[in-house]
């Protein structure tokens, strides 16, 4: 059982996992956002280059298994179950988002989000994931809201996203765990 920080292709996502842990808590206590409240489903990685990509898929394969890999506006989005969980914050996640790269490019390689599953009617959680941040906090320059609802192939259930960013660290809302998305998506 193999973590993560011991295989040489994960070696800059080990290091830069306190650079994400630290940005991520500064970033809450701008929403005004108890994170420890919430269940952080999975956590997202983001490069510029398939090389990259590809050797990051490697070493995750090295210290867990492939959970889902789709195609999501036009790219592959892999799905990792880790054997052994990350320690970020109030979590233990063991579950890895790597979507290879598209069009955007982000001011990081290296993680990027974590989505964090507000149960409930997927008609309601834009409210519902709104009611959880301070107003003021919205009002902030550099603050972003974007809606959204990515689908892969037969996938079953409504999965609309939140995600609120400050352009270098983001936090998505969504109904949804990842597993049962994923489940819906097998006939």
């Amino acid at each position: 059982m193999l973590h993560l920080s011991s295989i040489n292709d994960l070696n800059d996502l080990a290091l830069d996992l306190p650079r994400f842990e630290l940005a991520l808590e500064r970033f809450a206590q701008k929403l005004h956002l108890d994170l420890a409240q919430f269940k952080a489903d999975h956590i997202s990685v983001r490069c510029h280059q398939n090389t990259t990509a590809d050797r990051w898929r490697n070493g995750f394969m090295q210290c867990g298994s492939l959970l889902s890999e789709t195609m999501i506006n036009g790219r592959p989005i892999c799905l990792f179950d880790l054997t052994v969980p990350v320690k970020l914050g109030p979590w233990q996640i063991d579950c890895i988002e790597l979507p290879y790269p598209g069009e955007k490019r982000y001011p990081h390689e290296g993680w990027e989000h974590v989505e964090l599953v507000l149960s409930g009617d997927p008609a309601t959680l834009y409210a519902r994931a709104l009611e959880q941040l301070a107003d003021e906090a919205l009002l902030l320059p550099g603050i972003k809201l974007k809606q959204s609802s990515p689908s892969a192939e037969g996938e079953r259930l409504a999965n609309p996203t939140l995600a609120i960013t400050d352009g270098s660290i983001t936090i998505k809302f969504h109904p949804y765990h990842i597993r049962d998305i994923v489940a819906s998506e097998r006939p």
